[in-house]
């Protein structure tokens, strides 16, 4: 099975998000990453899903959301020359011992803390899925007390 990258542009109205995840519910497909946000017109958003499927599966479930009436374009970006990131925020243990340790692996990874507690660091990164499990990693040592991530947002390189 290859994971998928389906940008779909939808009109931005309520329910239109529901009704998009429900229909991979519905065909029994997990939908691993999700990421909605209104694009340079209000009136359209656009959705970046990750789902884990065959050529047939993706084709099947790209005709069933065309049929939506809220869908304007689904485009499988799959196999294109895209630009992708994800974003983490990632509270860490770190206590006086541990805090410069942390800072310089931080800079190798081009992160930012935003956010310094007593015993703990709130750190910021973004990247590619490879890097930001790389960092999620280099950090579990020093004690993860809090973790959220987007899923992946994707765009197409070049003028297309």
């Amino acid at each position: 099975m290859v994971k998928h990258t389906l940008a779909v542009l939808v009109e931005n109205r309520p329910g239109v998000l529901s009704r998009v995840a429900g229909l991979f519910a519905r065909r029994g497909y997990n939908i691993e990453s999700l990421v909605v946000g209104e694009t340079e017109d209000k009136t359209v958003s656009r959705i970046t899903l990750v789902v884990e499927g065959d050529e047939r599966v993706i084709e099947q479930v790209s005709k069933q959301l065309n049929k939506q009436v809220e869908v304007i374009k689904i485009q499988d970006i799959t196999n294109e020359e895209t630009v992708e990131r994800q974003m983490l925020l990632i509270k860490v243990s770190a206590g006086p011992e541990d805090r410069q340790e942390i800072l310089q692996l931080m800079e190798i990874f081009r992160c930012r803390v935003v956010d310094i507690g007593r015993r703990s660091l709130i750190i910021e990164a973004t990247g590619d899925e490879g890097k930001i499990e790389a960092i999620m990693q280099s950090l579990k040592p020093f004690g993860i007390k809090e973790l959220v991530r987007t899923g992946k947002v994707a765009m197409v390189r070049g003028a297309k």
